[in-house]
């Protein structure tokens, strides 16, 4: 069966492992090499596992063993009166999607930006990533804004 919870902090190693793969997967689609820049897998874990009000890390089980996390933030627009929510990251073992894993790690976040008084959230898709789009607005994400980027160096 799939559940979702907060990270403990013995589950480090297999959240540095998933977020490893995360991490090496987003670096081969368009755009992901500049989103997850040299970014080290276990140092945005031990961060992701402090204990804070304004961050959450979420593992996705199935079956008892820990296939998935998800990172989850607030932060505050500017002029707004609330704070939003930003998945930061989201990564099922490909082993183990399709199963209902993801689903529950972002209706996870979803209750806890709800709990953190969040107007609104946000979740990336990279350029061409039509599964990732289609899950999130599965998930009653709706597409609002497209960011094209270039490089000045």
């Amino acid at each position: 069966m799939e559940a979702a919870r907060l990270a403990r902090p013995d589950d480090a190693l297999a959240c540095q492992t998933l977020l490893e793969g995360a991490l090496a997967t987003v670096r081969t689609q368009r755009g992901g090499a500049a989103l997850a820049g040299e970014i080290s897998a276990g140092t945005l874990i031990e961060h992701w596992l402090v204990p804070s009000d304004q961050l959450a890390l979420y593992v996705g089980e199935f079956g008892g063993a820990v296939v998935g996390l998800l990172a989850v933030c607030t932060f505050v627009r500017p002029g707004a009166e609330a704070p939003s929510g930003q998945v930061e990251c989201c990564y099922v073992e490909e082993e183990a999607r399709g199963v209902g894993v993801g689903s529950a790690l972002m209706e996870s976040a979803v209750q806890w930006c709800q709990a953190a008084g969040c107007a609104d959230m946000d979740a990336r898709a990279l350029p061409g990533d039509r599964a990732t789009k289609q899950r999130l607005e599965a998930a009653g994400f709706s597409a609002r804004l497209l960011i094209l980027n270039r490089r000045l160096r």
